[in-house]
């Protein structure tokens, strides 16, 4: 299954298009997605902190989304760093 992985925050400073593909099984999960995510960044992103993608949440275009959850059958997801302040 294909992924679009929209960026949001610090990720746009890795990839400017503000969108990756990724490749997952099909019964993947989205803890499945993160794990390709730091694998695309880790292969592609020599700036990328380690740890980001294990902060970050994942969304669908309705919901946030947990670890176990299935993905979204369109593939169409979100991935939002970690954010502070007030």
């Amino acid at each position: 299954m294909t992924i679009t992985l929209s960026l949001f925050g610090i990720y746009r400073n890795f990839d400017a298009s503000g969108q990756i593909k990724l490749e997952v099984d099909d019964n993947a999960t989205v803890a499945d997605v993160r794990l390709a995510l730091l694998a695309y960044a880790q292969s592609n992103w020599p700036e990328f902190p380690i740890g980001l993608a294990a902060k970050s949440a994942f969304a669908s275009q309705t919901s946030l989304l947990r670890d176990g959850d299935r993905l979204p059958s369109d593939g169409l997801m979100a991935v939002l760093p970690p954010v502070s302040g007030g």
